[in-house]
């Protein structure tokens, strides 16, 4: 539910391009998903947007290249400004009287993406450590217009740490967002089961992800909090992943864990059934919420 395949700063690889080799990262790309496929996995969700270096006509090459099921998004990633591009560019300006943001993100969603005919299925954006900064806010308003303009559902990256999903929650709340159309992303880094709990019963979706990117916490304490929850009811209420990327150029080369999409099937799920969560609640986690997230609403 929470897996990139590229995250690029698209402005350096265009002009510092001495690391990049197209057709080799395009095949590498293929044959990580292929070995998640060979594991079991039938689709991905890549939270891919303006900000992380989107590019679907890549992801398009990937695609036709493999069985895997690539969902893309829209949004924007920020955890300050918005771009300039937008900052002199409101409301005002366009003839919805909607944020040029939201008109930007519902295109997407019924047109598609920069010709490609693909479209995106979900929206993205991010609430991190710095909170609702005055860009950051803007970006979360003009998402939760588009899901209540389209429907889509919304994944929010968050930082735990400061609880700050509670404030993604009050500003989605206040612009109409069904809440269980909502992943508060990155909330498996959260030590606080009390925490996720309030976020849970807001009707939000806990993204339990980061396995095997080398963030902590640990693998043990990721599988203890999952396995708490569980134990308190909220099966249906966490969607697991990695957070992977085949590529990531935020890192050098030599230090970046890419591409591993089966550290869940290979190392989690074995910790979670060793701490009593169970096959159904394994499948509601990986398969039932996942559908349930997508599944349009009837009118």
């Amino acid at each position: 539910m929470h897996e990139h395949v590229f995250v690029l700063n698209e402005e350096i690889r265009q002009n510092y391009p001495g690391y990049w080799d197209e057709e080799a990262r395009v095949s590498h790309a293929v044959a990580q998903l292929d070995k998640a496929v060979a594991a079991g996995i039938s689709t991905v969700a890549d939270p891919t947007v303006i900000g992380l270096g989107r590019d679907i006509g890549r992801i398009k090459r990937v695609a036709a290249l493999t069985t895997m099921n690539i969902i893309v998004a829209t949004g924007l990633y920020t955890f300050n400004d918005v771009p300039f591009y937008l900052r002199y560019r409101s409301r005002r300006m366009t003839a919805s009287g909607e944020d040029p943001m939201t008109e930007m993100f519902v295109a997407d969603i019924t047109e598609g993406i920069a010709g490609t005919g693909v479209r995106a299925a979900f929206l993205k954006c991010a609430v991190d450590e710095p909170g609702l900064t005055r860009g950051v806010e803007r970006v979360l308003r003009a998402v939760a217009r588009t899901h209540v303009l389209t429907g889509a559902p919304v994944t929010v990256h968050t930082h735990p740490a400061t609880r700050n999903g509670l404030d993604v929650i009050q500003v989605l709340t206040q612009e109409g967002t069904d809440l269980a159309k909502v992943v508060i992303g990155h909330s498996g880094d959260s030590k606080d089961p009390d925490y996720l709990a309030e976020v849970a019963d807001a009707g939000c979706l806990l993204g339990m992800d980061r396995f095997g990117i080398g963030m902590t916490p640990s693998l043990e304490r990721r599988a203890d909090i999952i396995a708490t929850l569980c134990r308190r009811g909220y099966a249906d209420r966490m969607v697991l992943s990695h957070d992977a990327a085949c590529f990531i150029d935020w890192y050098p080369h030599d230090v970046t864990k890419a591409g591993n999409y089966t550290y869940i099937h290979d190392h989690v799920l074995p910790a979670l059934i060793e701490r009593g969560v169970t096959t159904e609640q394994i499948d509601a986690m990986l398969v039932a919420n996942p559908q349930r997230y997508f599944t349009p609403r009837s009118p």
